[in-house]
């Protein structure tokens, strides 16, 4: 990616806002899954509902957020969305030091910060425009994705050993205090925001709830990666309790086993993310991205073959190396993509829509896993998966789009939300 331009003090306190809470993210690795089954011992199929459920009712809530996002200003909107997400995520501790904790408040906590997600993502990618002019796309994307990465690759042994040490809530509490971290590191960046638009206050119209899903549908460069995305990574989180029920109860390995197998292969992503720039340099966006769309849809099958002891924890590690690096390239070029062809003044409208579309196929799918894994076993349902993620390259764009009429002038950050291996609470 060369040589790690400046971006400005202001992006340097965005940044670390998205790093210290991206880090809590990472270091509550599958907290709610693992509460479910080691606290509440709970099935594939419960542990499916709260995956699929929170998601489900949180992108619901979340439809009329992103056209709202876009007429207001939008670092308030998310330093409220940090504090919206500290308070619903404080509750567990509390519940559980009390012995009140249950599945219903793990769904209704879920249900808020799946909410809170998506209405900071819309945020985030409309506020760093202002942020980020356009030479710099590619690299702000890069720094937000080896960021996402190397948390990923920290947090969850850490977590693991912290649960260990601790008991099973003590993540979740340090992944609450991460965002309040977060709002501080916004409030920090100071200075004025202008309002969207100009003159009298625009107000939301009903039209204006559809219009980003409008855009993305009859854009002929967006349409196809929409589909492409949304499907990869409604299936690969899919598949994610199913793992975890096969790995933590069927082949009996220990939390921080699991953490660990998902943590040191996100060293590929690291280092994709930094290779996105000067592949993009050297070879071309398009062809980048699609070579990469491909490449990423051939690992998920191999999780089919996972089995217990070294042997079992070296296979997941190579399937999710092989996997993470693809996205770690795939990623930051899929963000940059997107941003180029969305106007200016729907860029939150745009970024919701398509996060509540990603939210609603992982929790779609998620759903239907479980009950598929509980009926033909964790094996099958995972190969199925798999064997559907390989024709998913089919969706990607065909052919290099001119941009769109309002090329931005900045860059997003929720790329790696929708299309990440990393599952958080």
């Amino acid at each position: 990616m060369g040589g790690r331009p400046s971006l400005g003090r202001r992006f340097g306190w965005l940044w670390a806002a998205y790093s210290v809470s991206t880090f809590g993210t990472r270091l509550a690795f599958d907290a709610f899954p693992l509460m479910a089954i080691l606290v509440l011992h709970s099935g594939p199929t419960a542990v499916s509902v709260l995956a699929a459920a929170g998601l489900a009712v949180g992108a619901v809530i979340a439809i009329p957020l992103g056209p709202w996002v876009d007429l207001r200003r939008k670092r308030p909107v998310m330093m409220a969305m940090d504090l919206i997400r500290f308070g619903a995520l404080l509750t567990v501790p509390v519940a559980y030091a009390l012995d009140l904790l249950g599945f219903v408040q793990l769904l209704v906590v879920s249900v808020v910060v799946a909410s809170a997600d998506i209405t900071f993502g819309a945020a985030a990618g409309a506020y760093l425009k202002s942020l980020v002019p356009s030479r710099d796309l590619v690299t702000a994307n890069g720094r937000f994705e080896s960021t996402s990465w190397t948390a990923t690759m920290l947090g969850p042994p850490l977590g693991g050993a912290a649960i260990g040490m601790f008991g099973p809530v003590i993540t979740v509490l340090a992944d609450a205090v991460s965002y309040l971290l977060s709002a501080l590191g916004l409030r920090a960046i100071g200075g004025k925001e202008p309002p969207p638009g100009s003159g009298e206050r625009p107000r939301l119209r009903a039209g204006d709830l559809l219009d980003g899903w409008r855009h993305i549908l009859t854009d002929p460069a967006l349409r196809p990666l929409f589909f492409n995305t949304v499907l990869t990574s409604g299936l690969i989180m899919a598949t994610a309790p199913v793992l975890a029920v096969l790995m933590l109860s069927d082949l009996g390995f220990a939390p921080w086993q699991y953490a660990l197998g998902f943590a040191a292969p996100c060293i590929g992503g690291l280092i994709g993310s930094r290779m996105a720039g000067g592949l993009v340099t050297r070879f071309g966006r398009h062809r980048v991205m699609l070579f990469t769309g491909w490449l990423r849809a051939c690992w998920l099958v191999g999780l089919v073959f996972v089995g217990p002891g070294t042997v079992g924890l070296l296979t997941v590690m190579v399937v999710e190396l092989g996997l993470i690096t693809s996205m770690g390239v795939f990623n930051p070029v899929f963000a940059t993509y997107r941003l180029e062809h969305t106007d200016t003044g729907r860029v939150a409208r745009t970024l919701s829509a398509w996060s509540v579309s990603s939210k609603a196929t992982v929790a779609l799918l998620t759903a239907l896993w479980g009950p598929l894994a509980a009926l033909t076993g964790p094996r099958t349902a995972i190969g199925v998966a798999g064997l559907l993620m390989l024709a998913t390259p089919l969706l990607l764009p065909r052919r290099e789009h001119a941009e769109g009429k309002g090329v931005p002038d900045g860059s997003g950050t929720e790329a790696e939300a929708d299309t990440g291996r990393s599952r958080t609470t």
